[in-house]
C-alpha cells in the first residue's frame, strides 16, 4: 500500500465518515492505515448504488461485480483505494467470502427498499455490516471463533444506529426503509408518516423499539473488546460510545428522527471522547467504561474486571490526539 492510496482512502474516511473516523485516529498504526483502506473501500461501493443516479440498475450491478473482482484481486483495480484493498484483504488474510458477503449486500440495496421483518434487515446485514466487524477483526489479527460473534455484533449495531439516525435521509433521498415493516405496523405507522416527517407518539413507540433492539446487539459486541490486541481496544470502545452517544440525543428529541436527522456536535464528540478516555484511564476495562459513559442502559451490574490492569498505557491523552488532526 503506497501513500496516495492510503491518503486517498484516509480522505474518503474523514470527509464521509465522521464518528467512526474520530475512533480510527486512535487505532495503532497498523491498523489504522489498513482501517482507511477498508472504509474507502466500503464507501467507494457504496457510492456505486446511492450515488450514481445516472447509472441503470444493470450497470450498477456490473459495476459491483467489477469491484468484487478487483478487490478479491482476480482483475486490475482501476481505483488507487481497491487496489490497496486487495492488498490489505491479502496480507490480513480476510477471507473471500466476506468480500462477497459484502458485494452481495450492496447489489441488493440496487433493487430493495422495504424489509418486512426483522429477520430480512438482519440477513442484510450480514454483508453490510456483520462482514464489516469481521474484516476489522482480521485487520487486527484476531478473526477468531471467539471474536468473530462480539465483531459481527458490534458492526449491527452500528449499523442499526444508523439506520435509525438516517430515517428522513434514507425515505427522502432514496425512498429506502430499513426499519422493519412489522415493526411499523405493530404500531400503526405508515410508510407515509415517514415520508411526510409526521412524528406521531406511534412513530415515537416505533423508533423506541428499535433502538432498544440495536442496544441489545451493543451490550454483545462490547463484552468482546477485551479479546482485542490491548493497543486496539480503546479505538474499538470510543467508536461503541459514540455511536451509542446517538441514542442519548434521539431520546433528548423524544424519538424524532423523521423530522430532522440527529447529528452529534464536534464539541459533543470531543466531550465524549473526553469522558471515555477518562473512565480508560481508572479503570481499562471496556465493558465498566462501556456501562458508565455510553447512552446505552445496562442490562446488569457493572463488572470491575480488568479495573487497574494497566491497559491504558497504549493511549494517548485527548490533548495529544486533537493536535494529530
Amino acid at each position: 500500500m503506497n501513500r496516495a492510496q492510503r491518503e486517498r482512502g484516509k480522505s474518503i474516511h474523514r470527509n464521509t465518515g465522521r464518528t467512526f473516523y474520530y475512533a480510527t485516529r486512535l487505532l495503532p498504526e497498523r491498523v489504522r492505515e489498513q482501517t482507511y483502506v477498508l472504509y474507502g473501500f466500503f464507501r467507494i461501493a457504496d457510492e456505486v448504488v446511492d450515488g450514481e443516479e445516472d447509472r441503470t440498475q444493470a450497470e450498477q450491478r456490473a459495476r459491483l461485480e467489477a469491484l468484487r473482482e478487483a478487490a478479491l484481486g482476480h482483475e486490475p483495480a482501476e481505483d488507487p483505494v481497491v487496489e490497496a484493498f486487495a492488498s490489505v484483504r491479502e496480507e490480513a488474510g480476510i477471507p473471500e467470502t466476506e468480500v462477497d458477503e459484502f458485494i452481495d449486500a450492496m447489489i441488493s440495496d440496487i433493487d430493495t427498499d422495504r424489509y418486512e421483518t426483522y429477520d430480512d434487515v438482519e440477513a442484510y446485514m450480514r454483508g453490510s455490516a456483520a462482514a464489516v466487524g469481521n474484516m476489522m477483526s482480521a485487520v487486527m489479527g484476531v478473526d477468531t471463533p471467539e471474536v468473530r460473534p462480539h465483531a459481527m455484533a458490534l458492526g449491527e449495531a452500528f449499523q442499526l444506529t444508523n439506520f435509525i439516525r438516517d430515517v428522513q435521509e434514507d425515505i427522502r433521498d432514496l425512498d429506502r426503509v430499513y426499519l422493519p415493516l412489522e415493526t411499523l405496523h405493530q404500531h400503526d405507522v405508515a410508510i407515509d408518516d415517514l415520508r411526510d416527517e409526521r412524528c406521531t407518539p406511534d412513530v415515537r413507540e416505533a423508533i423506541s423499539t428499535e433502538l432498544r433492539r440495536a442496544e441489545d446487539r451493543y451490550r454483545v459486541g462490547v463484552r468482546g473488546i477485551q479479546k482485542l490486541p490491548e493497543d486496539c481496544q480503546f479505538g474499538v470502545l470510543l467508536a461503541a460510545v459514540l455511536y451509542a452517544e446517538h441514542h442519548r440525543l434521539i431520546r433528548s428529541r423524544e424519538f424524532d428522527v423523521v423530522t430532522a436527522q440527529p447529528t452529534l456536535s464536534r464539541s459533543r464528540k470531543l466531550w465524549t471522547v473526553a469522558r471515555t478516555w477518562w473512565h480508560w484511564r481508572r479503570t481499562g476495562d471496556p465493558v465498566t467504561v462501556f456501562r458508565r459513559v455510553s447512552a446505552i442502559p445496562a442490562d446488569e451490574p457493572a463488572s470491575e474486571e480488568g479495573v487497574g490492569k494497566g491497559r491504558a498505557r497504549h493511549l494517548p491523552s485527548p490533548a495529544s490526539w486533537i493536535l494529530r488532526r
